[in-house]
């Protein structure tokens, strides 16, 4: 359920400016908006999610590796792997 509203609220967070630019418009009339830049900042937003998200997901599967290592002193075969020590 938590991940839920993590990616509930990132997606919140690209959609709003994504639909602000849009539908934006300039202040004065004759005054246009640069859709490159626009462009070019909303792909380095998503590109810092995208590696932030990568970066704890890597970090998440290196810790349970080294976790969950057979060589781990406090590693036990569970019952269902019928081994006994």
């Amino acid at each position: 359920m938590k991940l839920v509203g993590l990616f509930l609220v990132l997606a919140v967070l690209m959609i709003i400016p994504a639909v602000d630019l849009a539908f934006a418009q300039g202040a004065e009339p004759g005054e246009y908006l640069d859709r490159r830049v626009i462009i070019w900042n909303l792909f380095y937003r998503l590109m810092t999610v995208a590696f932030t998200v990568g970066a704890v997901v890597s970090g998440t599967m290196i810790w349970q590796c080294w976790r969950f290592r057979e060589s781990h002193p406090q590693a036990k075969p569970t019952p269902y792997e019928g081994t006994d020590w």
